[in-house]
C-alpha cells in the first residue's frame, strides 16, 4: 500500500463503543497487529458508556496513535461515527464495531481492493455470520428492503467493517440510523461503492446492543434517505404531486355529482359530497407544501451539487 493523507497518517480507524471496555485493549492490539508498518490512527469514541469504558480508553491513549472522544450522554453509533469522521485525518477510514466481531486484519485487505479497482468505499460481507438466528433473519430482510427500494446491490449493509477514502467519509452527514446506509449516502454522492466478504467472529465479551426498536428506526431512516435522494432539492414534485392527484379525483367526484345535480337529483346528503370537497382540499394543502419547500430551498441558496475533486493551479 502506497500514499499517504496530507497528515502522514496512512489509516483512521474509528470505532464506536458503548460499554465495551473489556473488548478495547484486545481490539486495539490487534489493529496495531494488522497495521503494521503502515502510518496509523486509532479514534476510539466513547458514546456515552456507563462503564468504565473511558477509563481503558484514556489508558489506551498514552500509547501513541490511540485517540478517545467522549460524549456526555448515548447519542448513538451514527453521532459516534460522524464525531469520529470529523476527527479522522488518514487517506483512507476505516471502521469497526467494538466488540471483536469484526477483524482487523481485513482492513488492509480491503484497502487493497479499493486501490486495484478504483472504488471509494469498501463494504464488508458477514456471509458466514456469528450471530444467532434472531438476529440475522431480520438482517436478511432489511438488507433485501434496502437492496430493492435503494437499488444499491450489496448483500450487508449493516457491517460494521467498512473503509471509506477520507474525502467520501467526510462528505457524510450522519445522524438517527444514517450509519445503515452509508453506501447507499456514497453511491448517491456518486462514489464507486464495492464490498468483500469478511471474517466474521462471535461475541466475545457483554451482549449485543441489538433490538426490535432499533430494527424499526432504521426502516424510519430508509424512508428519509430515499425522500432526500430524489426530493431534497424539487419537494414540488413530490408534495405537487400527491396533491396533483388527490386535487383532481376530489375534482372528478365534485364534476360526477354536479351533473347529477343538474339532472335534478339532490346531493346536499350525500357522502361522496364531503369526499370530493375533503380531497380537493388536502390536495390543494399538499401543493402549498410542496410550494413553500420550494420557497424555502430558494431563501437557504442550497447548492444542488458536490464537488468530487478538484485540481490545484501550478505555481508559476
Amino acid at each position: 500500500m502506497s500514499g499517504e493523507g496530507k497528515t502522514g497518517i496512512r489509516v483512521s480507524v474509528v470505532i464506536p463503543a458503548f460499554n465495551e471496555s473489556k473488548s478495547l485493549p484486545e481490539l486495539v492490539s490487534e489493529i496495531k497487529e494488522a497495521l503494521t508498518g503502515v502510518p496509523f490512527e486509532v479514534i476510539i469514541v466513547d458514546d456515552g458508556s456507563t462503564d468504565d469504558s473511558w477509563s481503558i480508553i484514556r489508558s489506551l491513549s498514552d500509547t501513541s496513535g490511540v485517540k478517545g472522544l467522549r460524549f456526555s450522554v448515548n447519542c448513538g453509533k451514527a453521532a459516534a461515527l460522524a464525531a469520529g469522521f470529523r476527527e479522522a485525518a488518514g487517506e483512507f477510514v476505516a471502521t469497526l464495531d467494538a466488540d471483536l466481531q469484526d477483524d482487523p486484519g481485513e482492513i488492509p485487505l480491503m484497502i487493497a481492493m479499493m486501490e486495484e479497482k478504483g472504488l471509494d468505499l469498501v463494504s464488508g460481507w458477514k456471509k458466514q455470520r456469528k450471530d444467532p438466528i434472531g438476529k440475522r433473519l431480520p438482517s436478511k430482510l432489511f438488507n433485501l428492503a434496502v437492496r430493492l427500494t435503494t437499488g444499491v446491490r450489496l448483500h450487508d449493509f449493516n457491517c460494521g467493517l467498512k473503509v471509506y477514502r477520507g474525502n467520501v467519509a467526510k462528505s457524510l452527514e450522519l445522524y438517527g440510523e444514517m450509519h445503515r446506509y452509508t453506501p447507499v449516502l456514497a453511491a448517491q454522492n456518486g462514489f464507486r461503492i464495492g464490498e468483500k466478504v469478511v471474517n466474521h467472529r462471535p461475541r466475545k465479551y457483554g451482549r449485543t446492543k441489538y433490538g426490535p426498536a432499533r430494527f424499526f428506526r432504521g426502516f424510519s431512516d430508509l424512508l428519509t434517505v430515499l425522500f432526500l435522494n430524489r426530493y431534497s432539492y424539487r419537494p414540488l414534485h413530490f408534495f405537487g404531486g400527491i396533491g396533483t392527484v388527490l386535487f383532481l379525483a376530489g375534482f372528478a367526484v365534485s364534476a360526477y355529482l354536479t351533473f347529477l345535480w343538474f339532472g335534478g337529483e339532490s346531493i346536499g346528503g350525500r357522502p361522496l359530497l364531503l369526499l370530493g370537497i375533503l380531497l380537493m382540499v388536502v390536495g390543494m394543502q399538499f401543493i402549498s407544501l410542496g410550494l413553500l419547500g420550494e420557497m424555502m430551498l430558494k431563501l437557504s441558496k442550497r447548492p444542488s451539487f458536490r464537488i468530487r475533486e478538484k485540481t490545484e493551479s501550478l505555481e508559476r
